[in-house]
């Protein structure tokens, strides 16, 4: 990872039609979403989209996969991981008590789910 590439992903992401894509191929992983729903869930038209998709496929943040006559694109999370480490690493100068707020806001992430047993 590089500054070049950083740089594409966060021009990425700086476009509200592109983050607002981003943001629900990742609440869609695994499964992905084909190009045509991602523009109806999204309300642009498709050409639109398609443009969109693009530049996010070039900044390394989605993938796509032809299936019969769709693309289902899923949310790159290694690629995306990659951008997110080259900007936090050597964040606190070797002072990891800087980093300690933001690591309990990221991890974990996902909660378990608490189940009660009656």
């Amino acid at each position: 990872m590089d500054n070049s590439h950083v740089i594409a992903a966060m021009a990425a992401l700086a476009q509200p039609t592109r983050l607002d894509t981003f943001k629900l191929l990742v609440n869609c992983e695994p499964e992905g979403v084909p190009a045509g729903e991602l523009a109806r869930l999204i309300d642009v038209p498709q050409n639109t989209m398609s443009a969109h998709l693009a530049i996010l496929a070039r900044a390394g943040l989605i993938t796509g996969e032809r299936r019969s006559r769709s693309i289902i694109y899923r949310a790159d999370l290694e690629g995306f991981r990659a951008v997110i480490t080259f900007l936090l690493k050597d964040c606190c100068g070797g002072r990891a008590d800087l980093c300690q707020p933001l690591i309990d806001e990221l991890i974990p992430c996902c909660p378990p789910k608490v189940t009660t047993d009656a």
